[in-house]
C-alpha cells in the first residue's frame, strides 16, 4: 500500500480498534488529568466494544467503600491473607449441597487475588488452588478488587471457562482474541489518501481523522479456544484494546512509559506497514514438585510482543522483512512495567490472573488430576447445569484514529490481540525445577483437616 504525502508540514497517524466517544485526543488526556476517573468496557447487544470512563468524584471515599465492603462479608474472609488455600473439590461439592446456588465467597474464590500454586492430594482426592487473598469490594466500573489492595479478584466463571478449555483427555486449546482492521477498510482507507492529494494543512486534521476513521470502519474482532460470551473473553478483549490506546496516546498509562506514537518517526516505518501487538504469556512460569504434585507460578507470566506486516493495495496483509525499532521499544518497555500497570490498571492484573488460571487448568489436564481425583465436575463442567456463557460476544468495535504533527508522514494501522497455549508453559525446556524441594514441602505441611462443607482455609 502506498500512503500519499500529506505536504511539507507533514501530519503523523495512527489507526487501532478503538472507540473514544468522540474526543479528540489533547482533550480526553486533559480531562484525565484533571478528573479521576475509572475505565472499562461495555459490549452491546449487537457484538460492539465501546470504551466507558465512570468520573471517581462525588461518592463514597475509599475508606467509606471499604467499611461498606467489610460490613458485608465475614471477617475470616475479610483479612488480607498471604496464603488462603481452595479445594476446587470440595467447593463444587458443597455448591452441589446448595443445589446450585451460588454465594459471593464461591463467586470469587473466597477472595484469592492470585492464582500462586495448585496441589494434589492422592489420599483425599483434593485438587487445591492457593495463594493471596483478601475481602473484596466492587469499583465504580463494576471490576470486583480487593478491599485493600485494589487487586482484582480471581472469578470461579473464569476458573470455569479455563478447566473447560483443559477438560480431561481433551487436545489442549490456543485461547486467543484478535482486533483487526478488515481487507476493505485498509483498501477503503488507501483510496482516501489517494484521492486527499498530496498536501494538507493543520485546520484539515479534524477533516482528515473522521475520513479515515470512516474509511476503516469497523474492525473486527474474533476469538478462540473460549466461548465468546464470558466474562473471560471480555477480559482478553478489554486488556487487548486498551494497551493498544496506550500505544497511540489516546489513553494515558498510569505508569511512566514511552507510548509508540512517541517513539516513531515515518522514516523507520514503512509506509505501508502494519504494525501488530499481542500478548502472550511468559513460559517460564512455572515450577513443580518432582512428584507432581504440587505446582508454583513464579514471575509476572505476561509479555506484550510485536511483529510487522505490510499491507497491499488491495488490503492484502504479509508478513514484512523487517520490524520497527518503535514497536519494539514499546513492547519491550510494556513488558518490563507490566507488574506496575497491573497494579495500577486492574485489567491487566485480571489478564494476568486469567494466564494463571490457563496455566493451572493445563497443568491438572496434563497431570491426570481429574482422573486421580475421581472428579468430572459434574457441575461446574455443565452449561446447563452451571451458566457462565452470559455476557454479549464482542464482535466488533469501532476504529479510532490519532493525529499528531511530526516531520513527516505516516498512517499505521494497528492490529493484533492475545495469544495463550497455555500447555507450553510444561513442556521440559520451560519448566523449573524445584531444587530444593520448597514447593513439594509447601504442599505436605498443609493440613486438610476441614470441616464438613469446607472449601477454603487459611
Amino acid at each position: 500500500m502506498r500512503w500519499q504525502a500529506l505536504g511539507f508540514r507533514t501530519i503523523f497517524f495512527l489507526a487501532i480498534a478503538a472507540a473514544l466517544d468522540g474526543l479528540p485526543a489533547g482533550k480526553a488526556n486533559a480531562q484525565q488529568q484533571t478528573t479521576p476517573s475509572v475505565a472499562g468496557v461495555i459490549v452491546d447487544a449487537e457484538g460492539t466494544l465501546k470504551r466507558t470512563v465512570v468520573p471517581d468524584v462525588g461518592g463514597q471515599t475509599m475508606a467509606e467503600r471499604r467499611a461498606a465492603a467489610e460490613a458485608g462479608l465475614a471477617p475470616e474472609i475479610t483479612r488480607l491473607s498471604k496464603f488462603r488455600k481452595v479445594s476446587l473439590t470440595r467447593l463444587e461439592k458443597a455448591l452441589r449441597a446448595k443445589h446450585g446456588a451460588l454465594g459471593d465467597d464461591m463467586r470469587y474464590l473466597a477472595g484469592l487475588l492470585r492464582l500462586r500454586y495448585v496441589f494434589f492430594y492422592p489420599e483425599s482426592g483434593d485438587i487445591v488452588i492457593a495463594g493471596p487473598a483478601e475481602g473484596w469490594r466492587t469499583d465504580p466500573v463494576g471490576r470486583v478488587v480487593g478491599i485493600s489492595t485494589g487487586r482484582p479478584v480471581l472469578q470461579l466463571q473464569d476458573l470455569v471457562v479455563a478447566l473447560r478449555a483443559f477438560p480431561p483427555g481433551g487436545e489442549p486449546p490456543v485461547i486467543s482474541c484478535s482486533i483487526d482492521p478488515t481487507q476493505e477498510g485498509l483498501a477503503a482507507m488507501q483510496n482516501f489518501l489517494r484521492r486527499m492529494g498530496n498536501y494538507a494543512t493543520p485546520a484539515q486534521t479534524s477533516f482528515i481523522v473522521n475520513n479515515l476513521r470512516s474509511s476503516l470502519g469497523m474492525q473486527k474482532i474474533s476469538i478462540s479456544g473460549i466461548s465468546p460470551n464470558t466474562h473471560f473473553a471480555q477480559v482478553l478483549v478489554e486488556a487487548d484494546y486498551r494497551m493498544k490506546l496506550i500505544g497511540i496516546g489516546l489513553e494515558r498509562p498510569p505508569v511512566r512509559l514511552a507510548a509508540f506514537v512517541d517513539l516513531a518517526t515515518p522514516s523507520q516505518i514503512s509506509r505501508n506497514a502494519l504494525c501488530r501487538w499481542y500478548f502472550v504469556p511468559d513460559y517460564k512460569c512455572v515450577r513443580t514438585s518432582d512428584d507432581g504434585l504440587a505446582m508454583e507460578l513464579v514471575g509476572d507470566g505476561v509479555r506484550l510482543v510485536g511483529e510487522n506486516e505490510v499491507v497491499s493495495a488491495t488490503g492484502e496483509r504479509r508478513q514484512a522483512a523487517s520490524g520497527s525499532r518503535a514497536s519494539q521499544t514499546f513492547v519491550l518497555g510494556f513488558t518490563k512495567r507490566y507488574a506496575e500497570l497491573a497494579e495500577r490498571s486492574p485489567v491487566y492484573a485480571e489478564l494476568r490472573n486469567l494466564i494463571d488460571m490457563s496455566v493451572a487448568a493445563a497443568y491438572i489436564q496434563k497431570e491426570d488430576l481429574y482422573h486421580k481425583a475421581g472428579w468430572t465436575m459434574e457441575l461446574l463442567g455443565d452449561e446447563r447445569a452451571f451458566s457462565v456463557e452470559v455476557y454479549n460476544a464482542p464482535k466488533q468495535v469501532e476504529s479510532a484514529v490519532a493525529a499528531i504533527w511530526k516531520g513527516n508522514t505516516l498512517m499505521t494501522p494497528i492490529g493484533g490481540g492475545v495469544h495463550i497455549e497455555a500447555d507450553r508453559a510444561l513442556d521440559t525446556e520451560n519448566v523449573l525445577a524445584d531444587e530444593d524441594g520448597k514447593v513439594g514441602k509447601l504442599r505436605e505441611s498443609l493440613q486438610l483437616q476441614l470441616a464438613e462443607g469446607q472449601w477454603w482455609w487459611d
